[in-house]
């Protein structure tokens, strides 16, 4: 960590108004004094963590799943990923969403560390795995879950993300420190 940001003071919150609650999130203002002495009201989600998981073979091939999302009216190129139930590991909600998802198990579970993905405006951190040692089962897919599995390359996925092709930004950064821990 740069020691110039732990340096910096805590904010202090004054008051926590709850907007909506979701699922999996919930979405929240609060009024606060930020570390430079300002007091602002910030929105934001408030969001229990999830998992990132890449499904690698011996090959360096890759599990993928193109999944319609409904946000952005579009089927994605993605790595399978989930959020944690409440008292759920990481590793724990990972061999789940991973059966969930593409109907396979895992032998091992390989941490690739964790990511704030928009910490702009949520506190969500995502835990990313590679998995190996993979045996085919049975998926059990949430009722909004339209997914197709498919094995790419490892390779071929990173020159899909150099051409634009994969825009999930968990994907590409799993996919990346996948790449690199491989290397």
């Amino acid at each position: 960590m740069d020691s110039d940001a732990a340096r910096f003071p805590k904010s202090h919150t004054h008051r926590r108004t709850e907007i909506f609650r979701g699922r999996h999130f919930v979405f929240a203002t609060e009024d606060l004094t930020l570390p430079n002495g300002r007091r602002v009201e910030m929105a934001m989600v408030r969001h229990p963590g999830s998992v990132g998981i890449v499904p690698l073979f011996g090959d360096r091939n890759v599990l993928m799943e193109h999944q319609y999302r409904h946000c952005v009216r579009e089927t994605l190129l993605e790595i399978p990923a989930g959020t944690l139930e409440p008292g759920e590991s990481p590793r724990a909600c990972a061999g789940r969403e991973l059966e969930e998802e593409t109907g396979y198990t895992a032998a091992e579970f390989i941490d690739l560390g964790r990511t704030h993905i928009l910490p702009a405006y949520s506190d969500e951190v995502i835990h990313l795995f590679i998995a190996c040692g993979l045996t085919l089962t049975r998926p059990r897919r949430d009722p909004d879950e339209i997914i197709r599995t498919q094995i790419y390359p490892l390779d071929r996925l990173m020159d899909m993300i150099v051409a634009g092709e994969i825009t999930d930004a968990l994907t590409v950064l799993a996919l990346q420190r996948t790449w690199f821990q491989l290397r």
